[in-house]
């Protein structure tokens, strides 16, 4: 979180680099200040534009009953462009116009989505969501089962031929029920 924040705290150190040495050498402050004026009204056209086609086709998506889950996306990353566009600055600019065009918000969406998004999820649902649900049994908090120390595998389970989950605690249910019926049949 920390680097987020020292990242986002050097955008600003890179436009004001960046204004100046453009600035300067090449076309003077007032052409500079038009130029990111100008860059700044025809971006937040641009997401304008691109916000009316999110909105359509998210209303599309859920007229048909499908979740718009990459439309929700797009959605927060125009948002996002919106906010760079209204940053004075080149650097911010650029970024802006990256996440505001569709076919280069496409990978960064993507990335979002993989890198963000699906273990934000899966750790809040425990891994509902995506279908990652832990269903070898009953793990052990200290990662040593029971098993070890009677000789059995590393994960605490039966041995690599045994039957039972990968970290099953050293508890198998087959043992328990067959224990069970022997315990019956002597009585």
């Amino acid at each position: 979180m920390l680097r987020v924040i020292g990242l986002l705290l050097l955008i600003p150190l890179f436009d004001i680099v960046l204004l100046v040495t453009v600035a300067i050498p090449f076309f003077g402050p007032l052409v500079t200040v038009a130029l990111v004026v100008l860059t700044a009204l025809v971006g937040m056209l641009l997401v304008r534009a691109e916000g009316r086609a999110t909105l359509q086709s998210i209303q599309q998506k859920l007229a048909t009953g499908q979740a718009p889950t990459n439309e929700l996306i797009d959605g927060g990353l125009l948002i996002a462009a919106g906010a760079f566009f209204l940053t004075p600055g080149l650097v911010t600019d650029a970024v802006g116009l990256l996440l505001a065009i569709p076919f280069t918000r496409y990978p960064v969406r993507a990335a979002a989505r993989r890198w963000v998004i699906e273990p934000y999820i899966d750790a809040k649902t425990g891994g509902f969501a995506s279908g990652n649900v832990y269903i070898g049994g009953f793990p052990n908090e200290s990662g040593q089962g029971q098993g070890q120390a009677q000789g059995q595998g590393p994960t605490g389970g039966p041995g690599p031929s045994g039957s039972g989950g990968a970290t099953t605690g050293g508890f198998d249910p087959d043992d328990a029920t067959d224990i069970d019926f022997e315990e019956r049949d002597e009585n």
